[in-house]
């Protein structure tokens, strides 16, 4: 069958997407077309289409989710179909290399990645949240990345038929970067970021992974896997002083030790911003590539045929298109080549080389003394770069036809063309053809079913508006036989004369540039090899070793060869480098073989040197509770003879009679969060080496809360406080901001000491940083140099509705707040008039303090003479007694504190527009207000409804928790007392006012002029009476901290402490309201 399939889309550019699709079929090479829609589904629109790498007869086809999510296969090179529907997302399929039968599917909007047996007719779930996944060779197994995290993944493996989480395989045993898996032949790739620094692991053969040393300094930022071929990596590394250049390294057989094969390789960003690096691999020769190098700010081409041993600049040809001289001398002047390759498959890039036509590249370039984008030309080689011609002066794309004995050319342009031209004798004569009446729009090629053939099709558009047109071009014509024997020439691989590279001498079959015959598919490219004699060129510098001006491999400045005999620690015997190792898959033999090879020698007797001690993962920290593995190795000495004690810090060590039994690793598990000495010491007869490790054990840090006053004493040293929860998580780091300081005060503590020296509002800052978690808390703080303050009780009810969190704290706070300013003194008496000289007393402190309202409410009914501002409805609002009094409600604090039973604290802050300048008049303003508070609290008159039926009284607090006032219906003759009482209170404060004395019951903060130390004043009235009580005063506090100072509160607790570690407790908070 001669099938050509083409899947054709309509994109709508005012909608974004495809809004039709149709599937094309030629079963004569393009000649004629049918259209499949009916076929497939007249009404679906077709995402992709797929042809089975291991049977072409076998066609899929993918339809777009966002319609209709089902999957067609086709087993007769798509002439019929059968639809399955999916109960997921497809967004791209993967062929197994070898089954045929066995798929993957993958979609990141759904479940994760399926694999399907019998070619989709049943699907599987494998995983979920796949990154990155592949097939490998070996029959059935899969690879996956999995993301955990943005900046985590992890390695997965598992075989087709039975992909659950029970047998799945972990090859890698922590966490990877996300992406950076690479499965590539029989090396696989991760990379894992430590300190801010990628290292990079490889494993040869599905083995252990290892750490891929690259020369000391290298320092990388980026690393790109090139080649594997034939056992060999090749990597392009962004090493630290690089920007837009790579260095080249190759690698051992292994994958682990580089060595530098060429600097400053140029690399630029790609369409889907990948990089690309300037390094082409010629198809068909094998160690041979192409690079572009940026030496003196200027990008030369050099070519290698040994891979990367050697290089060297392409001399520029001796004549141009017309036959004129070109005066291009080395190392001045040379060739320079553009290597980017066209990942659109239906056009050709800068340059191209094909298997089937060894020793033919053609390329875009220039001549001179650099690589430029202007006056480009096109260049072929038929003899592996040792010459070259100009075919064009334009740049043109060059397509292969009849496995190379015909090459194509169509000009590169945006616009319409209707010529090709044609040559038979790899490029050194060009016939022109005309393939269309009327120009056309190219868009791509289609050299299908490949270049054995002599039929291409070229499809475009005539204009931008109107349809595809597809030409097809068959070439059979021109030819009148097939090839045969005389028509081949042998020729040999050489590198301008030197016919030995990688080790042999190689002899290929080529067509006479004269015939004109067809070679079809049954040609093959054939070599004659002949082993040649080891030189000195078909060696290379070992790990550690670098290549002087002399050509010489001595040791790098940072390298110790002792470091190389580590097998030692495992083994009997090593091998000793003599600074060169063999180019892989170079096929030399004898000469100076013996010389330049490592001799394998008796490991020494020497105690242990170079002892390491790291966790797998490389890093200084673990979870809590999680599988710690530490490593343990050897740089030097016998490590069947030396003997391996571990101490885990924490109470448990063990001891290894050998290195070899650790090799996997010592797995530990810390029950307790801290910082732990780890310790291993080796040990053998001749001597013994110690290292440490010291490894912090972290908990997850979940909330932090900043513990400060609310009200601060200006120039008055306060504490503030951090507590954690949970309460010890390990390292922490405090970072705290003050006010609009712009610098941040970094702490180790989570407690510091501040003085406020401006009144006003201040905000405190503090961020706790502890691992990966940065968490924030903010507090306001009111400072001023006089203030009054009191603690508030509750009735016993409120603790049984106390969650102790701060939101209900907060709420609750707002509630009293708004409760004290609305007070309703619904006992007062419409009757109640004041005489004598309690009457002057008010008469006073109204014109004092401008209140215009009986202040001492609690005094008894029938000893005043005449009426003190009676309200309608026998009510007085405090509220407007307090702004009547120059203070409005902003001025009234209140804090619900932590902890249980539930206590508060409310303050009193001077109004800076009456009290300015007068700090006599703001002591005595504040002490009047306070009393007016302080007595609506004694006789309960602050109240509010938590709940329907939940009715809570605020106190002023006391000593005893019993309750104010006698609210019995019978009085009692202590009930009496309190009424006498009220009369010596009243007469109290008279004396207290007229002698200027503060009133007790209260926290007096204040910034005396007499005093060295400013102090706090309380004088706590029996909850027994209903009048302050003179005869008990508390000693003087020199602290803002209230006075319940152990609050009953439950932190979030991750572990025990540790003893070794000290962590401060919890302590009471002040709650912003």
């Amino acid at each position: 069958m001669r099938v050509i399939l083409m899947l054709t889309k309509l994109y709508d550019f005012n909608l974004g997407s495809v809004t039709e699709s149709s599937l094309w079929r030629s079963t004569d090479y393009g000649t004629t077309y049918e259209k499949l829609n009916e076929k497939v589904g007249v009404k679906i629109i077709l995402s992709y289409l797929y042809v089975s790498p291991n049977n072409k007869r076998k066609i899929m086809l993918l339809t777009d989710p966002e319609v209709e999510s089902s999957l067609l296969i086709s087993s007769d090179e798509g002439a019929t179909y059968q639809k399955y529907r999916l109960n997921f997302y497809i967004l791209s399929l993967l062929f197994h290399p070898e089954q045929e039968d066995w798929i993957l599917a993958y979609g990141h909007d759904q479940k994760g990645t399926h694999s399907a047996s019998s070619s989709g007719h049943t699907f599987m779930l494998m995983g979920a949240r796949p990154s990155k996944l592949g097939l490998d060779k070996e029959p059935g197994l899969i690879h996956l990345e999995t993301s955990i995290s943005e900046t985590q993944a992890l390695y997965i493996t598992c075989k087709l038929q039975n992909c659950t989480d029970a047998n799945k395989g972990k090859p890698f045993p922590g966490y990877i970067d996300p992406n950076s898996l690479v499965v590539q032949d029989e090396y696989v790739f991760v990379q894992v970021s430590t300190g801010g620094r990628p290292i990079y692991y490889v494993s040869s053969r599905r083995d252990v992974f290892t750490p891929m040393k690259l020369p000391k300094y290298t320092l990388p930022k980026d690393l790109h896997v090139i080649s594997t071929d034939e056992n060999r990596v090749v990597a392009a590394v962004q090493e630290w002083n690089q920007n837009d250049t790579y260095n080249l390294y190759v690698s051992e057989a292994g994958g682990i030790y580089y060595t530098l094969a060429l600097e400053n390789v140029m690399s630029s960003m790609g369409p889907e911003g990948n990089v690309m690096i300037d390094l082409y691999e010629v198809a068909g020769i094998k160690g041979m590539f192409l690079a572009n190098k940026k030496l003196n700010n200027e990008v030369k081409t050099y070519i290698t045929y040994n891979k990367g041993r050697n290089w060297r600049l392409l001399q520029a040809p001796s004549t141009d298109l017309r036959g004129n001289r070109i005066h291009c001398m080395l190392p001045y002047c040379s060739l320079h080549l553009h290597l980017q390759v066209s990942a659109n498959p239906y056009t050709s890039g800068n340059i191209a080389s094909r298997e089937s036509a060894p020793g033919i590249i053609v390329a875009s370039g220039s001549i001179g003394a650099e690589l430029t984008s202007s006056n480009v030309s096109m260049f072929i080689t038929s003899d592996a770069g040792n010459t070259w011609r100009q075919i064009f002066d334009e740049e043109y794309s060059v397509l292969y036809l009849d496995q190379g004995g015909a090459l194509v050319a169509i000009r590169h342009t945006p616009l319409p063309i209707r010529h090709l031209w044609l040559s038979f004798d790899e490029g050194r004569v060009w016939n022109k053809y005309s393939f269309t009446s009327s120009p056309l729009f190219v868009d791509g090629v289609l050299g299908e079913p490949g270049e054995e053939t002599l039929i291409m099709t070229i499809f475009g558009h005539v204009s931008h508006r109107s349809e595809w047109q597809l030409v097809k071009i068959d070439f059979r014509s021109i030819f009148n036989r097939r090839c045969i024997e005389s028509d081949y020439v042998p020729w040999d691989l050489h590198d301008q004369g030197e016919r030995c590279l990688m080790g042999v001498k190689r002899v290929y079959r080529k067509l006479k540039p004269i015939a004109r015959c067809v070679m079809g598919k049954i040609y093959s490219v054939t070599t004659i090899s002949e082993p040649c004699d080891c030189t000195e060129s078909d060696f290379e510098c070992d790990y550690g070793f670098e290549r002087r001006a002399n050509g010489k491999c001595t040791p790098a400045f940072w390298f110790l060869s002792s470091s190389m005999s580590r097998t030692c620690t495992t083994e009997h015997t090593f091998l000793n480098s003599t600074g060169y190792r063999k180019v892989v898959s170079n096929n030399c033999t004898g000469g100076v073989m013996e010389q330049y090879t490592a001799r394998r020698q008796l490991c020494p007797s020497q105690a242990p040197r170079g002892l390491h001690l790291v966790t797998n993962e490389g890093k200084l920290t673990a979870t809590l509770a999680s599988n710690v593995t530490f490593l343990v190795f050897l740089e030097e000495g016998d490590g069947s003879k030396t003997s391996i004690m571990v101490d885990f810090g924490d109470g448990n060590a063990f001891t290894y009679s050998n290195v070899s039994s650790i090799e996997d690793g010592i797995k530990h598990i810390y029950k307790n969060v801290g910082i732990y000495r780890v310790s291993a010491m080796a040990e053998n007869s001749l001597g013994s080496e110690t290292v440490l490790l010291f490894l912090h054990i972290t908990c997850q840090l979940e909330s932090i809360h900043l513990s400060a006053p609310f009200v601060a004493v200006k120039n008055k040293e306060v504490n503030l406080t951090v507590v954690l929860s949970p309460s010890q998580v390990g390292t922490v780091t405090y970072i705290w901001w003050f006010g609009n300081n712009s610098e941040p005060v970094i702490t180790l503590e989570g407690s510091v000491a501040f003085t406020f020296s401006r009144e006003g509002i201040s905000v405190v800052t503090v961020q706790v940083s502890a691992g990966n978690t940065i968490l924030q808390d903010r507090k306001t703080i009111a400072v001023h140099e006089y203030f009054r303050s009191h603690l508030l009780a509750f009735s016993s009810n409120l603790d049984d509705h106390n969650p102790d969190v701060t939101e209900w704290r907060l709420d609750v706070s707002r509630v009293i707040k708004t409760s004290m300013v609305q007070i309703r003194l619904h006992r007062w008496k419409e009757n109640t008039i004041v005489t004598g000289k309690a009457s002057r007393i008010f008469k006073h402190m109204a014109q004092q303090t401008e209140i215009i309202i009986s202040v001492l409410l609690h005094f008894p009914h029938g000893i005043f003479k005449r009426p003190w501002l009676v309200e309608k409805k026998n009510t007085v609002n405090l509220k407007r007694a307090l702004e009547a009094a120059g203070v409005n409600s902003e001025q009234l604090l209140v804090t619900v504190l932590p902890g249980l039973p539930t206590a508060a604290e409310f303050f009193l802050l001077p109004d800076i527009r009456l009290t300015e300048g007068k700090p006599d008049k703001t002591a005595t303003h504040l002490d009047q207000l306070s009393e007016l508070v302080l007595s609506a609290l004694n006789q309960n008159l602050v109240q509010f409804t938590l709940r329907p039926g939940v009715q809570i009284t605020v106190y002023a607090a006391h000593l005893s928790a019993a309750p104010l006032v006698d609210t019995s219906e019978n009085h009692s003759g202590s009930a009496m007392l309190m009424l006498l009482s009220v009369v010596v209170a009243g007469l109290a404060v008279f004396l207290i006012y007229k002698f200027k004395r503060k009133i007790p019951g209260l926290h007096v903060y204040a910034a005396m002029q007499d005093e060295k130390e400013q102090e706090m004043i309380q004088s706590p009235v029996s909850p027994t009476d209903s009048t302050p009580s003179f005869s008990s005063q508390r000693e003087l506090l020199t602290s803002l901290e209230p006075l319940d100072t152990e609050p009953n509160t439950q932190t979030i607790e991750c572990i025990k402490p540790h003893p070794r570690v000290k962590f401060s407790s919890d302590l009471p908070t002040y709650i912003d309201v």
